[in-house]
């Protein structure tokens, strides 16, 4: 059976979330959040999307992003992603799929649900008991938000 296509948008907003491979552990150290957050800004650079958020768990990733053009919603979740695969699996000696499936992709209404979304996700860490204090999680959007022109987190404008 054929998967169902995927549901795009003019100037879209969507929750993006995507996960390691059998639920597995996609970031190992410090530097493979680093690493993704590197491939996160090229992309981002090179196909001009906004970013409102994420959240990098050791498992599964959280993007709340807007594109102006619906054909480079895949194709920023592909160069990230096929990046991403790429270093792991060369760094680790691993082969094979390290993303499980397709990423999901919701699409959001930029009205206070936005807000609402980028909080959830933002707070994942304090749920799976990773951190007791937002602040303290450094692979989060949260302490970006924080500050004026961090150059990573667009400003919001609902």
């Amino acid at each position: 059976m054929p998967r169902s296509a995927r549901i795009t948008i003019q100037n879209g907003c969507y929750h993006i979330i995507t996960r390691g491979n059998q639920k597995q552990t996609i970031f190992i150290k410090d530097e493979d959040y680093q690493k993704y957050l590197y491939f996160l800004k090229k992309y981002k650079k090179r196909y001009k999307f906004k970013l409102y958020g994420f959240c990098l768990m050791p498992n599964h990733v959280h993007l709340v992003m807007e594109v102006d053009n619906p054909d480079k919603l895949s194709k920023v979740m592909h160069g990230i992603n096929l990046s991403y695969a790429i270093y792991f699996n060369y760094k680790y000696k691993k082969v094979g799929h390290l993303w499980q499936d397709r990423f999901i992709s919701k699409i959001i209404c930029k009205n206070p649900y936005l807000i609402d979304c980028i909080n959830y996700i933002e707070a994942n860490p304090v749920r799976a008991n990773l951190t007791e204090n937002l602040t303290e999680y450094p692979w989060s959007s949260y302490r970006l938000r924080l500050s004026e022109n961090n150059g990573v987190i667009d400003p919001l404008k609902i």
